[in-house]
């Protein structure tokens, strides 16, 4: 049996509408909104009973999803949102975009932060890395030619 797809990355947050209207700003479209809780989803994450409320975010191809989480319950445990991208663990999300430069601007306004700087990378890209909403490491890419 071949791996069909990757359906989606998941992302804690703490501040679900904020995030939302960050990623909406970005260029993805809200999917859908929920609710999750019970004993059968804890029986998936090993966390027990759980309440989460979770947003679907979909790019606009259609293809790459984000899932963002808010846990209610119960309390989020650790927090690597101010990592350097040199730890281990996931890192970022990156983005393809049409234009670095607007893109940067638009989400400014939402308090998004330049981690170094836009930099091209031969004739081929623009790329920076940014902090969106509660420290989340993303990355823009501008394809050039």
């Amino acid at each position: 049996m071949a791996l069909k797809r990757m359906d989606n990355i998941g992302i804690v947050v703490d501040d679900l509408e904020a995030t939302i209207d960050f990623f909406r700003e970005l260029g993805l479209e809200l999917e859908g909104r929920g609710t999750i809780e019970g004993e059968w989803a804890g029986r998936v994450t090993g966390l027990g009973d759980q309440h989460v409320e979770i947003a679907m975010m979909r790019t606009p191809d259609g293809h790459g999803r984000l899932e963002l989480s808010r846990f209610l319950a119960p309390p989020v445990v650790a927090d690597h949102r101010n990592a350097p991208v040199n730890a281990l663990g996931y890192l970022r999300v990156m983005f393809a975009v049409d234009d670095i430069d607007e893109t940067l601007e638009r989400l400014r306004n939402r308090g998004a932060q330049l981690v170094g700087e836009v930099v091209q990378y031969e004739d081929t890209y623009r790329l920076c890395y940014i902090r969106g909403p509660e420290g989340l490491l993303i990355g823009l890419a501008q394809e050039l030619g």
